[in-house]
């Protein structure tokens, strides 16, 4: 079987240790190809946010790796098979890059090549508060059929540190790209009854 390839684009929004975590997971499922583009505004996110090692860190985990502005890469064209892209986190800037089809950057074009193809894509789109034009920017990107997966933590799984949460979003956006892997985020099962837990309590007692 061929490994399936996903594309992570960092840009320079803030968020960079998810970005970091997601390259840690991919790379720890099997056949699985990462192929990563760092901007040079996330270049400078990594080593404010993680630290100067940040950078030569998730490069080597990746398979693949392109400079921002290399737009004749192969990832910046639909005949080359890719099954996803991830951009974590995606800044304001390069979601309306792609919400106009402005794609001057290697991450914008190829992520406007996974719209183009029907392919899955994932943008952790970071910024709070929120003015109008982020939200139509959001709106757009997802009529053309992008997921904007703005990067909020959960507490159903009760994280206990910031970690915690970190891997739980890392996790969840690599679900959303459907991979054959299956599912590896922590689930919702249903909140427990009263009921079923003295049912539980009894099963253990016997």
């Amino acid at each position: 079987m061929k490994p399936e390839r996903v594309i992570v684009g960092i840009s320079g929004a803030s968020g960079a240790a998810i970005a970091v975590r997601i390259v840690e997971r991919l790379a720890e499922l099997p056949d699985i190809e990462t192929h990563l583009v760092v901007s040079d505004a996330g270049r400078r996110t990594l080593q404010h946010e993680i630290g100067p090692q940040a950078l030569a860190y998730v490069r080597s985990l990746a398979q693949r790796i392109y400079p921002a502005s290399d737009i004749g890469a192969a990832i910046a064209s639909g005949s080359f098979p890719v099954h996803g892209m991830i951009v974590a986190p995606c800044s304001m800037r390069t979601l309306s890059a792609v919400a106009t089809g402005h794609a001057d950057t290697l991450i914008v074009r190829a992520a406007d090549v996974q719209l183009k193809e029907r392919r899955r894509l994932v943008l952790l789109a970071r910024e709070t508060p929120l003015h109008l034009g982020h939200l139509r920017n959001m709106c757009t990107v997802t009529e053309m059929g992008a997921i904007v997966m703005p990067p909020v933590p959960a507490f159903y799984h009760k994280p206990q540190t910031i970690d915690d949460m970190v891997d739980q979003l890392a996790c969840r956006a690599i679900d959303l790209l459907a991979l054959s892997i299956g599912t590896i985020a922590r689930t919702w099962e249903g909140e427990i009854t009263e009921t079923e837990r003295r049912s539980t309590v009894t099963d253990l007692l016997l």
